[in-house]
């Protein structure tokens, strides 16, 4: 097991390249409509409670750096809602072989295929929150005051209480002679959990955050892993926030 900063420079190192200066990027960055849930939801994977009917899909992924890169082998796309308690996202990753490797919360989850939830809820403070996770439920949550380009250095103390996840895999998890379709990932962030590093508040209609999202996909043969994000980042590095899309919280659909 690697200390921490072992696993935080290898972070730096093998993923996120760290940039002098960030290169212009012409594309305007994508929004979402986040309705307010109208029922209960129970986080089980599976994506069939009434409340994700009124949640409409993102745009399917596209690789990171943009729509002029090969397009995507499999399809992954996400939705969200809200209520006062919790921020909710749900996922679905097309894979024809699901697998994971990772056991340990806060392992370098990217190390295996994942998705990747990344959240900035004020405009005008350089703090937003990254969560990554694998189809063996494990997770890695962590805090960055800024982006690493501007010295910024993962804080992997900051704990989600009260976080709810689940995965549902349709086909056989890290059994590779069959063919699965994919894997779901449901997950419920409580607002309140933000609050010990940024003063967020309770949610009300209006309110806008930074997010995007983001898949690694390996593939045997290829040294390095394939990003796969809903909005482009325009580089191979998903810590440029100002390249994100809108989050906008909305009422009832």
């Amino acid at each position: 097991m690697r200390s921490l900063s072992a696993a935080l420079s290898l972070l730096a190192l093998a993923t996120i390249p760290a940039l002098a200066t960030t290169p212009i990027f012409a594309q305007s960055p994508k929004s979402y409509d986040c309705y307010r849930a109208t029922t209960p939801i129970h986080i089980d994977g599976n994506l069939n409670d009434p409340a994700w009917r009124a949640a409409p899909w993102t745009t399917n992924f596209i690789d990171i750096q943009g729509s002029s890169q090969p397009r995507p082998r499999f399809r992954t796309r996400a939705k969200v809602l809200w209520d006062d308690t919790y921020l909710y996202v749900a996922a679905e990753l097309q894979e024809p072989d699901v697998h994971a490797t990772l056991t340990q919360h806060d392992s370098l989850i990217y190390q295996d295929n994942n998705f990747e939830v990344f959240l900035k809820p004020f405009a005008n403070s350089s703090g937003y929150f990254e969560f990554e996770i694998n189809a063996l439920n494990t997770s890695w949550d962590l805090y960055m005051s800024k982006p690493y380009n501007k010295g910024g250095k993962a804080d992997s103390s900051w704990e989600i209480p009260g976080l709810k996840t689940a995965i549902a895999v349709d086909g056989t998890l890290n059994k590779s002679t069959d063919k699965d379709h994919g894997w779901t990932v449901e997950m419920a962030f409580p607002w309140t959990a933000f609050t010990s590093r940024l003063p967020v508040t309770t949610p009300k209609i209006g309110d806008e955050w930074r997010f995007n999202f983001s898949r690694a996909e390996w593939k045997a043969g290829q040294p390095k892993e394939d990003y796969w994000v809903w909005t482009s980042q325009g580089a191979i590095n998903m810590h440029i926030p100002e390249r994100w899309g809108y989050l906008r919280l909305r009422g009832n659909r």
